[in-house]
């Protein structure tokens, strides 16, 4: 069986790539710009953006599964031309989808609720690879970790276990009609995440508890937008209880335990000395 990957340069899309090629399966990757694609070999790059349907060709031909994202472009922002996408996956003959979202239902999920294809929305809760973009320079320079609100709770997941559910559900399928949020096995505090890293690093990280004012005017010395400060002030400070409610979601589809935090900063802290 062949699978396309959208976003198959991204954090998670390369890894469904890594899942789907262990699992012994032909994958086809869909990135804007081919050339640039630094995939493993054997993997089939064609070019598309899905923020543009007529870009999509024929890349959805042969292929028995879809892993799609419902965003396009770096700002994120959402697809507007679900029906159309939906249109060619079903012309196409595409038998499975999932769907990697985690925000408000837009029109690619309309559409394909009101298809006969086999889909499955994927929403994970934050990325622990958020951590790399977030604290790794300061760890690195400074020894210390400077954030608001110290005792929020969250649930963080493993970039490889969405990957790996992803994969699992396209290539076994049974899933249709599904909405899985994706959780890490425990929920953890701001600090409990920083001594961990600690551990995983071999040395003491200090943290610094920031007011929210403090933070405003971090944010805007790193060029923040106003927006973009806002947005982080509620979700960090308003985490809505399904980002800190752990589900044993990834250990369901997979087979096994969903990856800690503590294996996570182990296996990326490199990046932190």
């Amino acid at each position: 069986m062949t699978f396309l990957v959208t976003g198959a340069t991204g954090t998670v899309g390369r890894l469904v790539v890594a899942e789907l090629l262990e699992a012994g399966q032909r994958v086809r990757a869909l990135t804007r710009n081919p050339a640039k694609a630094d995939l493993p070999a054997g993997v089939e790059v064609v070019g598309g953006d899905l923020g543009d349907p007529g870009t999509l060709g024929r890349a959805f031909d042969g292929v028995t599964g879809v892993h799609l994202i419902n965003f396009a472009g770096d700002d994120y922002a959402p697809l507007r031309h679900g029906e159309q996408i939906v249109e060619l996956l079903a012309e196409a003959g595409v038998k499975r989808v999932t769907v990697l979202g985690g925000r408000v239902d837009g029109p690619l999920e309309t559409a394909l609720a009101a298809s006969e294809l086999e889909w499955t929305l994927l929403n994970p809760v934050e990325f622990m690879s958020n951590t790399l973009k977030w604290w790794a320079d300061g760890v690195r320079y400074q020894g210390v970790i400077r954030e608001p609100f110290g005792g929020r709770l969250s649930a963080t997941v493993h970039e490889r276990d969405i990957a790996a559910v992803a994969a699992r559900v396209l290539v076994e399928g049974g899933h249709g009609g599904r909405t899985y949020t994706l959780t890490g096995p425990e929920a953890l505090r701001t600090t409990e995440k920083v001594e961990r890293l600690g551990v995983a690093i071999g040395k003491e990280i200090g943290f610094e508890e920031l007011t929210e004012a403090q933070a405003r005017e971090m944010w805007a010395g790193f060029g923040m937008g106003q927006e973009t400060i806002e947005f982080l002030i509620d979700a960090l400070g308003n985490t809505p209880e399904v980002g800190y409610t752990v589900v044993p979601t990834v250990e369901e589809v997979t087979g096994r335990p969903a990856r800690s935090f503590a294996e996570w900063a182990r296996e990326n802290a490199a990046s932190f000395r």
